[in-house]
């Protein structure tokens, strides 16, 4: 039996040693019942920065914050069973857009009202393949939204669907 160490590091040395040609990488968290990079899931219910019926991508620049971001979504108490991790690399090549948070007041607001108009227009208007939005969860970090639809979306690589180590100190 491979003891939990070894796993860790053997993780980490996989992580290191990915070689990346990309501007941004993007950690996305969701159930592998459903394809993990077509938006679909995330257009049943839409999200803080869009509406129901509106596909997108729901993704974290760190792996932390997108496991923090299932946490906090899930509420379960429970360790996720069918949770895949995915690796997304966005080429510097392709449009990525940062939030400018002062043209929309009330972003954080708990019935997503402005921030689904301003993400609902980003994603209308296909200004640019993502944009990076700030976490309510984690106040000095930062999810991104990718627009399944945008011209660029193939220029995007994933990796393929990893498991997730959850500690079990998270779910007591």
């Amino acid at each position: 039996m491979v003891s939990r160490r070894k796993t860790k590091k053997a993780l980490h040395s996989q992580a290191a040693s990915r070689k990346t040609t990309s501007g941004i990488t993007a950690y996305r968290i969701g159930d592998s019942r459903l394809p993990l990079f077509d938006g679909r899931g995330a257009m049943l219910e839409g999200a803080r920065w869009h509406s129901p019926g509106r596909p997108a991508i729901c993704a974290a620049l760190t792996q932390a914050c997108a496991m923090l971001e299932i946490l906090a979504c899930a509420n379960t108490g429970k360790v996720p069973k069918h949770h895949k991790l995915i690796i997304i690399d966005i080429p510097s090549t392709v449009a990525v857009e940062q939030i400018d948070l002062s043209q929309v007041p009330g972003w954080g607001d708990r019935n997503y009202l402005k921030s689904r108009l301003y993400g609902d227009q980003w994603l209308a208007e296909q200004r640019s393949v993502a944009l990076i939005v700030p976490s309510v969860i984690a106040s000095y970090d930062y999810n991104i939204v990718i627009n399944p639809l945008h011209r660029d979306i193939s220029k995007l690589t994933i990796s393929r669907p990893e498991d997730i180590h959850w500690d079990e100190r998270l779910f007591r």
